[in-house]
């Protein structure tokens, strides 16, 4: 029905006599340029027609909209309210009381009034074409052009009436015409009332640099600039642009206030083109000027640098007092606000002085995050990279580095010019932060069809021991929905339980490396970090009570803003069941016996140590607007000294340890098409292998385990979301319970991951955002059991490398996504495609859509699937 009032919305009825609806925009003759920027240039750009015919939407509210009436309900509370307000009085307290709901009301309206009503702000008002745009874009592609070296360029644009009509509009039209309607005579006509732009672009040969010697009249900034030659942005032969010219000058000065030209400016920079020389060739020379005739520019080193730990203390105490003072009406007492004295340099650690009413925080620890110290050049990385080491100790609401120049002695030479270097303090100013804080958080979850609250609390305190170290402690409580793990008396859907999750964590996190021997000086610039961490979690089910204590040990650092590293030489986990329902536990020994299921194994005593790296590359932001990539690489071993106590501890305290390997890796790319339109693809694998056989207590015998929560899973809303969580594969495997149904409720683990995901991301209104996805990969066995025939336990779920690729399954679906910027929520609808642990005849699931096989699977959730 949708579809069909669409359909029946033409755009012509919003045109005027003589206007025309612009259709589409063409660029042709694109060779070398960038088309994508030359695209954007265009002033005039067609409505929206995917994934919805946004035209037709406007039309559609345009149909329910009545200005005038618009005007009369403004009109009305305005006038409304004058007279509330006149009634009020001079109660001020009610005045802004009416203000505010009034132009709350107001805004309202006039939204409506500039913008149309809702329907109609949902969808977009038609692009009637304009000459005069046209004609400014050719401009401006003429341009660009030739400032990317295309000096000979022409661009010439042409209009026409003639239009194909694209695939979405040709479906809506074919669904339109179901509908009788009153013949139109202008039908003929119209069809000529939409408009192509067509912009014709003639490159010609681009113009190549000639680069020249530069001209630099200081000698000592003539030695910066040859020094740095090899880094120069420009290369002889390649085509002229002016962005790189703009970037060249930006290196440039970086460069030379690196080398100590503290009061060295951009505007001293000029690179000189001149295209009189040869045919399509620009001669470029750089020109470097002095400040004035006869004057060099100076070099600057550092004679003092100065730390000021509690920029800002004094004054705000004052000022607080003079409030408390203010307000007592004592305003003779204001000559009394007290004073917290003088600072002064209390400690000189590693050649910095610090300065302080009372230092708190250790100085040596503050000292190898300053990169700045006396006898050095002055340079601008330095400086920013000091300031950038500071920020991220979490110590200080800000922190400023500046310089002072020390003035020139008395004596110059007879000339009366001034020595060719000077001397500078740096003094940085860092304002302590809050000493503790706080977050607390309360909500709701809505998993498995079954709403829970849950309530966060987090205290954060800052240098607890002077060192700037960081510790935080938080507690966590929830009722929470979740599947049942496991098939339980023969049902075959999954059921949903409430799960009680109580939780504890703390943190400690120094900000450098504790080792035995001293590197700190060395890894300074890569923001070393220890963290200590510690956490239990207890779980309460219908089906059992679990207890997970973990502890970390980790050394964390950064290559780049973008890049970090987590070594990890000491992780423990000890899990431990304190009850498991006994169909539960009848199910388990069950999966055990017939499939070879590892599930009973996390429902044992059991001890995990390991060792595990992380590479982490991440260049987006946290609401995913960049064109970026991100790479996670993780390598984790378990149980290597084993051997030594493993037979003693299992013996005493039942406890179980294994031995494994397990790597992963997670791909994921963004691209920016458009200012609010993105596609981001994933690729995400990994393996876990036993490396040595563990016996196993309940069957008395040696088998290649592994815990299972290092298994790998498929399925839910960050992986495969047609299938709920944990619940697809393994490979072609295909679980039958007792009473010959398929099971869609026990857990799939498997030790081979492989899987992917497409997705199409796209704006609908203000901050609700949509998307089209498709989901695709499986998990396989790579150690799978057999019976006592050599037939495996699990039929298909062993990967096998001649078939593996007919055992990926797909899923496809759309989603809604609430971006609040600071959070967003989002549902996601998906349906099978190609299920590969069905029968065989009913591989493609679509066949099957919303039945048991086959249901839609709602996935809600924080942040975006990846």
């Amino acid at each position: 029905m949708a579809l069909v009032l669409l359909a029946a919305c033409s755009p012509f009825s919003l045109l005027r006599p003589n206007q025309r609806l612009l259709a589409r925009v063409e660029l042709k003759g694109v060779e070398l340029a960038d088309k994508e920027r030359l695209t954007a240039l265009a002033q005039q750009k067609p409505n929206t027609r995917f994934p919805l015919p946004k035209v037709a939407i406007y039309h559609l509210g345009h149909n329910f909209y009545d200005s005038a009436r618009i005007k009369n309900k403004l009109r009305a509370i305005q006038a409304s309210y004058a007279t509330k307000m006149q009634a009020a009085g001079t109660d001020s307290a009610k005045l802004g009381q009416l203000l505010t709901q009034r132009e709350r009301k107001v805004e309202r309206k006039q939204l409506a009034l500039d913008k149309g009503n809702a329907i109609m702000r949902l969808g977009e008002a038609p692009v009637v074409y304009d000459s005069a745009l046209t004609h400014r874009s050719v401009e401006q592609m003429t341009t660009f052009l030739r400032s990317q070296g295309f000096f000979r360029a022409r661009v010439t644009a042409t209009d026409t009436a003639r239009y194909q009509p694209g695939a979405v509009l040709k479906v809506l039209r074919a669904v339109g015409k179901i509908i009788p309607g009153k013949p139109d005579s202008l039908d003929a006509t119209k069809q000529y009332r939409r408009v192509t732009v067509t912009y014709n672009i003639t490159e010609n040969k681009p113009f190549l640099y000639r680069l020249q010697a530069p001209s630099i009249a200081d000698s000592g900034v003539a030695a910066v600039v040859r020094r740095g030659q090899g880094a120069s942005l420009l290369r002889e032969n390649e085509r002229y642009n002016e962005e790189l010219i703009g970037q060249e000058r930006t290196r440039l000065e970086t460069l030379i206030k690196n080398a100590g030209y503290y009061d060295f400016r951009q505007p001293y920079i000029t690179l000189e083109a001149d295209t009189s020389y040869e045919k399509f060739t620009v001669r470029m020379r750089t020109f470097i000027a002095n400040p004035a005739p006869g004057q060099g520019h100076r070099v600057y080193t550092v004679r003092q640098v100065r730390f000021v730990t509690d920029a800002g203390v004094g004054r705000t105490l004052r000022s607080a007092t003079g409030d408390t003072l203010r307000r007592a009406g004592t305003v003779g007492a204001l000559r009394a606000r007290p004073s917290l004295g003088l600072r002064t340099d209390t400690t000189v650690t590693d050649s910095v002085r610090f300065a302080a009413y009372e230092q708190k925080y250790s100085t040596s620890l503050l000292a190898r995050k300053v990169l700045v110290r006396p006898g050095q050049l002055y340079n601008v990385d330095r400086t920013l990279q000091t300031q950038r080491l500071l920020a991220d100790l979490d110590m200080f609401r800000f922190n400023t580095v500046n310089y002072r120049k020390v003035p020139d002695p008395p004596s110059a030479d007879s000339a009366g010019r001034h020595p060719s270097t000077g001397q500078l303090v740096a003094v940085i100013n860092a304002s302590p932060a809050p000493k503790f804080s706080e977050t607390s958080e309360v909500g709701g979850t809505f998993v498995a069809n079954l709403a829970g609250p849950f309530a966060n609390l987090r205290l954060k305190t800052r240098n607890p021991f002077g060192g700037a170290e960081v510790l935080e402690v938080g507690i966590r409580a929830g009722l929470e929905g979740q599947l049942r793990r496991v098939a339980v008396d023969g049902k075959s859907t999954p059921e949903s339980v409430y799960t009680v999750q109580l939780g504890a964590t703390a943190a400690l996190v120094l900000p450098q490396f504790l080792v035995p021997f001293r590197t700190n000086h060395f890894l300074t610039r890569y923001n070393p970090k220890t963290r200590f961490s510690l956490s239990e979690t207890f779980v309460d089910r219908p089906e059992y009570t679990r207890s997970n204590f973990e502890f970390a040990y980790d050394y964390i650092w950064q290559r780049s803003a973008f890049h970090q590293y987590v070594f990890s030489p000491v992780v423990i986990t000890l899990v431990n069941t304190l009850r498991t329902d006994t169909a539960f536990e009848r199910r388990l020994n069950l999966l055990r016996d017939t499939q070879g299921s590892s599930l009973y194994r996390s429902f044992s005593k059991q001890i995990e140590p390991s060792i595990s790296f992380t590479s982490l590359y991440n260049s987006n932001d946290f609401n995913e607007t960049r064109d970026a990539h991100y790479l996670r690489l993780f390598a984790e071993v378990g149980g290597l000294t084993r051997g030594l106590y493993k037979d003693a501890l299992l013996a005493q305290t039942g406890l179980n340890v294994y031995n494994f390997a397990r790597i992963s890796a997670d791909y994921r790319r963004y691209y920016h098409l458009t200012p609010k339109t993105y596609v981001a693809w994933r690729l995400n694998g990994g393996a876990v292998h036993a490396l040595a056989p563990t016996y196993d207590p309940q069957t008395k015998t040696d088998a290649y385990i592994i815990p299972y929560d290092k298994s790998f899973f498929a399925g839910g809303s960050t992986s495969l979301r047609a299938w709920a969580p944990r619940r697809l594969g393994p490979g072609g495997y295909t679980s039958i319970l007792s009473t010959g149904q398929r099971d869609y409720v026990s857990e799939q683990p498997g030790e081979l991951l492989l899987e992917g995901s497409v997705e199409y991301r796209f704006p609908i209104y203000s901050f609700i955002k949509g998307a089209l996805f498709t989901d695709f990969g499986n998990v396989w066995g790579l150690q799978e059991r057999k019976d006592g025939n050599g037939n495996y336990l699990r039929p298909n779920a062993q990967f096998q490398i001649n078939q593996f690729y007919k055992q990926i399954a797909v899923g496809s679906g759309l989603g809604i996504r609430f971006d609040f910027t600071f959070l967003i929520l989002r549902l996601d609808i998906a349906t099978k495609v190609y299920d590969p642990t069905a029968p065989s005849t009913e591989h493609w699931a679509l066949r099957n859509f919303n039945k048991d096989a086959n249901p839609i699977a709602f996935n809600l959730g924080i942040g975006y699937p990846f």
